[in-house]
């Protein structure tokens, strides 16, 4: 049967695009002034620009539409000698469907080689991706490339499925399988012991340069706890502790051969103490499947017909991620630093990063600034939303302050640098989005960065405009640099690193449009699979399944999501079948977390749609990763569970919570607390009298609000806070000097005097100081007329007098020489030592 997945229909603009290209650059030649200069910070990576074979065609003409696609797509662009024109020419290597004489024969001997229904199982595909002539370093990347370049033909002919086949599964009943017991007995008797004689040093809270994890912890619990991840009990020797020494010779402690031996027969021992975990014979279960099992339905009907740069990082392993957009020169990407592979297709950033090579870095000068306009496509998840600087998520640049174009992330906001002549060299003003909206979240997101010269700079998040304003006007890119570089997780010069996961990254030449992004997010990114566990056994009603979309979500988790009742007999009328209590399993037991749909209570009804199905859930749910999905002897496999579906139900009995401990004392807490941020700010405003409005006010907040408290406990206080408040007092004091409100706040105190008769005597300085004391404090401590405080933990006057006094005294040791407006200064510096004191801090 066919699944209408709804693919979006695809519009075929190449020919439109190349000649919009071809006039827009003759324009920019005439319009372009001289680069502003190449940052000097950009690190050197190697050149490889591919050479285009010079493969050239004058031969007949083609005698079909069919054939000049075939010519477009296929011959023009394998047709090269470091391509397939080495072979499969004229008077070479059978099939010739790359010969240079006759491109009509050319593509009798091809046609059969491509299928554009389904592009990946093409032959051409299936030959090079089995390792047949590649020309990159990874097979799968070549395979790629070329699945590109039928799917472009396939668009464009209106060839491309926009459907997917669902067939049965091969069907195979839940296995039983070992699991991790729930306490560290055996664990404590076979493999601790040679984790804590041989590993303590480094991965135990005790060690001297304590390393996490601590699974040689001196607590064998905790140790037990931490390890559990690392150990395969279906296959010991594929353990992660047996890898590290074997693989990896990491801190052998003799013979790594040997160690990993005696670490893997350990692990194995183990092993040997648990028995097999058999399927509760009362449960009402699905068959089981394994992640392979399903259908592939990834990544159909993106808009990417305009993408020159295409980064899906599915090669999985080595040093370079590979441009698989076709368009050539491909800018291919060195990996350096703390990079690591995803297995679901991805790369994971922990301070290191991706660059290309200049000289193909150019080809985005080229081709983007001839169109004048782009976007930048990325689905990512940032580690965290304390990053700043901005920190570079992708970057076209010369150094940290010269770039052409940028998407980084600035703690909750992102940031969008554009150079262009109307913007500084850098890109600034840049383009954000508002902090208060904490648009960026540490979690997967898809987020677009378009600019043309008529709208200027937009920024989508998960398929929606942000609805931001450039702050610049829209202009030409003619002030861009042909000598930068491409990079993705920090600047080319190393600094302002982004950490996170990047799973997709596309540089288009065109601003795609709110309704192509919409698409593009709904399509998704990653390896996905439709899983179709069947449940006819407990229906009654042949071919029944309950379908899930199912992606290994990262190298510890998998996503399940969409789930549906859906039978694959479109002549079947399914309604009544209720559905309850639905939860996962994995490799024999049910799943300890992500249980989404175990409230689940439901039933097939009238909006069962033949075809499709019924989804009867909008929520997804996370399930940990064990063995992996392409484990050689036990990958995990899958099934479901219900309290009912159909005719069969399952009375499931809630254990009954264990009683919880008796609470502990705490550490005494501190009475005494920190101001927040917002409320220092609103304390300065009304000790001084200056609205929090005022701009100068609002200039040096907006830059130091970060660097104040943002909790009352005592115990986070930084120095850097108390810096931050200082700064924003000196910024009040100075604004209520400097202001007619002054006269009011310090009645009486000339500050037409001379610094030394200003401050004269006692009576003179206490028009300065009682009133900043009575604005912080109150009316009712101390003074000097003899009034008493309230307030039993309020600062002594006396002691705050001294300290300003000889503030005053520092202030104006000059005398008669002091410069004329030191008595002003004096009262700022006076006021800000007051205002920026702990009395403004703590509460």
């Amino acid at each position: 049967m066919k699944l209408n997945k709804a693919l979006p229909r695809v519009e075929n603009i190449f020919t439109t695009r190349r000649l919009r290209i071809s006039a827009l650059f003759c324009a920019t030649i005439f319009l372009s002034a001289c680069s502003g200069g190449s940052g000097q910070d950009t690190e050197t990576q190697p050149d490889t620009t591919e050479n285009n074979g010079g493969a050239t065609y004058s031969g007949p003409g083609p005698e079909t539409d069919d054939v000049n696609q075939y010519k477009r797509y296929i011959w023009d662009n394998l047709a090269a000698q470091n391509r397939c024109g080495s072979c499969h020419i004229e008077n070479n290597q059978s099939p010739h469907f790359v010969r240079g004489d006759d491109i009509n024969a050319a593509y009798d001997a091809g046609r059969d080689l491509v299928n554009l229904s389904a592009p990946d199982e093409s032959r051409l595909v299936t030959k090079v991706g089995g390792g047949h002539n590649c020309w990159l370093s990874s097979a799968d990347a070549c395979s790629e490339i070329i699945t590109n370049y039928i799917e472009e033909w396939a668009r464009a002919s209106g060839s491309l499925s926009n459907t997917i086949s669902l067939t049965a599964p091969i069907e195979r009943d839940v296995g039983a399988s070992k699991s991790f017991p729930e306490n560290s007995g055996s664990f404590g008797s076979t493999v601790y012991p040679l984790l804590r004689n041989y590993c303590a040093d480094c991965h135990s809270e005790d060690a001297a340069t304590a390393q996490q994890p601590f699974f040689a912890s001196a607590d064998v619990d905790l140790a037990y706890e931490l390890a559990v991840s690392k150990i395969n009990l279906d296959s010991p020797a594929d353990s992660r502790f047996s890898v590290r020494l074997g693989n990896e010779f990491h801190n052998c402690w003799d013979d790594c051969s040997s160690n990993e031996d005696d670490m893997t027969t350990a692990i194995q021992a183990f092993a040997d103490t648990i028995s097999l975990t058999q399927v509760d014979s009362d449960w009402v279960i699905s068959k089981a499947l394994r992640l392979t099992d399903g259908i592939v339905a990834s990544s159909g009907g993106r808009i990417e017909n305009n993408a020159i740069a295409l980064y899906e990082f599915k090669t999985g392993s080595g040093t370079t991620a590979f441009d698989t957009s076709g368009v050539n020169p491909a800018v291919d990407l060195a990996l350096s630093g703390d990079v690591e592979w995803i297995d679901s297709w991805g790369l994971q950033l922990k301070g290191g990063k991706a660059q290309g090579a200049t000289a193909t870095s150019r080809k985005l000068y080229d081709t983007l600034t001839a169109t004048g306009e782009y976007s930048i496509e990325i689905w990512a998840a940032p580690a965290n939303v304390s990053q700043d600087g901005p920190a570079r998520i992708v970057t076209y640049s010369g150094g940290d302050d010269i770039r052409n174009l940028t998407l980084g992330q600035d703690q909750y906001s992102y940031t969008f640098q554009n150079r262009s002549d109307s913007t500084d060299a850098d890109g600034m003003p840049v383009l954000a989005t508002d902090d208060a909206d904490q648009v960026v979240q540490a979690s997967l997101q898809h987020v677009i960065a378009t600019y043309d010269p008529i709208n200027g700079r937009k920024l989508y998040v998960n398929g929606a405009d942000t609805g931001e304003m450039d702050p610049a006007e829209a202009g030409l890119l003619n002030t861009w640099d042909d000598t930068f570089a491409l990079a993705v997780g920090s600047e080319v010069s190393n600094g302002n690193s982004w950490e996170g996961s990047i799973r997709l990254l596309a540089i288009h030449s065109r601003a795609l449009s709110a309704e192509d992004v919409a698409t593009n997010y709904d399509v998704g990114v990653g390896e996905k699979y439709l899983l179709l566990f069947n449940v006819e056994e407990h229906t009654g009603i042949a071919e029944s399944y309950v379908m899930l979309t199912v992606q290994q979500f990262d190298n510890y988790a998998y996503l399940f999501s969409e789930p549906t009742f859906i039978n694959l007999d479109d002549s079947v009328d399914p309604s009544g079948i209720a559905i309850e209590g639905m939860r996962i399993g994995i490799n024999g037991r049910e799943a300890e977390v992500g249980q989404a749909w175990a409230k689940l209570s439901t039933a097939v009804d009238d909006s069962y749609l033949a075809g499709e199905g019924q989804q009867f859930s909008r929520l997804g749910t996370i399930i940990t990763l064990e063995n992996g999905p392409t484990h050689a002897q036990a990958p995990d496999e899958f099934f479901l569970t219900f309290e009912r579906i159909g005719n069969a139900s399952y009375a499931r009995m809630e254990e009954t919570p264990a009683a919880p401990a008796e609470a502990s004392d705490l550490e005494p807490q501190s009475r005494i607390g920190l101001r927040r941020f917002e409320q220092i700010n609103a304390s300065l405003s009304q000790a001084t009298g200056i609205s929090i409005a005022h701009p100068d006010i609002w200039e040096t907040w907006d830059t130091v609000k970060r660097q104040l408290p943002v909790s009352s406990d005592i115990e986070g206080f930084l120095a850097a806070q108390q810096m931050g408040i200082t700064q924003l007092a000196v910024k009040y004091c100075s604004t209520l000097v400097d202001s007619n409100e002054r006269n009011s706040f310090f009645n009486g105190f000339d500050f037409t005097a001379s610094a030394d008769s200003a401050f004269d005597s006692a009576s003179k300085r206490s028009l300065i100081i009682d009133p900043l004391m009575e604005s912080l404090v109150g009316h009712e401590m101390t003074w000097h007329d003899g009034s008493v405080s309230q307030l039993a933990s309020a600062p002594e006057l006396s002691t705050v007098e001294t300290e300003l006094d000889l503030l005053i005294d520092t202030m104006t040791a000059c005398g008669g020489s002091c410069a004329a407006d030191r008595t002003e200064t004096t009262v700022k510096a006076v006021c800000a030592a007051a205002m920026g004191s702990a009395m403004i801090l703590i509460h």
